[in-house]
């Protein structure tokens, strides 16, 4: 069992990155990634909201979805759990880091749109996870996609001092390192026989 665990935890974190591998989240990957303190912040925020989100929709589906035959709304309930779970988040941080909560902008309400965070919730049904292994995974990927995150961050305030030619200045090396972070994970692939 603890070994089944720590696979779920590295397969999330690095060989199944829900950022670079599964290219779910992209949205709040490229848009706050400009700066470590925002992209620190939308991790946080991206990791509470992964979490709760998991243990919501988790027993919503195992004990009111299921044996009431309803697993055709598991979207719409979902959805719902993750808006209300951003719209908490998004309160609690305008009362207690209103300069995170300016420095997120438009990114804090678009967590209820993010895939990444539906995905997981998604692929812990489909997996058939339990409630245990549910956890690990959501752990395993809100820290994968903080790691891709933060990564991205420290390279793109790096590339801002950086000689790069004007044509590819902006968006282009953005896709530029996003598409080589990608390929360097990818090398995960064979990490403790574990397979895409």
């Amino acid at each position: 069992m603890q070994h089944n665990l720590l696979l779920i935890l590295f397969s999330a974190l690095l060989v199944n990155n829900i950022v670079l591998m599964r290219f779910l989240g992209l949205c709040p990957y490229l848009g706050v990634s400009r700066r470590l303190d925002t992209a620190g912040g939308m991790a946080a925020a991206v990791f509470f909201v992964m979490l709760l989100a998991t243990w919501i929709t988790w027993p919503i589906y195992h004990y009111v979805l299921q044996p009431w035959h309803l697993e055709f709304l598991r979207t719409a309930a979902f959805i719902l759990v993750i808006a209300s779970l951003v719209q908490f988040i998004e309160i609690l941080l305008k009362r207690i880091a209103p300069a995170l909560y300016t420095a997120l902008g438009i990114y804090l309400p678009l967590i209820t749109t993010n895939c990444a965070i539906l995905g997981v919730t998604f692929i812990v049904i489909n997996e058939n996870y339990n409630f245990i292994e549910a956890t690990v995974f959501a752990i395993g990927t809100a820290l994968g996609f903080a790691l891709a995150l933060l990564l991205m961050a420290g390279i793109r305030e790096r590339l801002e001092l950086a000689p790069i030619p004007e044509v590819l200045k902006g968006a282009p090396i953005v896709f530029i390192m996003a598409s080589l972070m990608s390929l360097a994970f990818l090398g995960f692939a064979g990490f403790m026989g574990l397979s895409l």
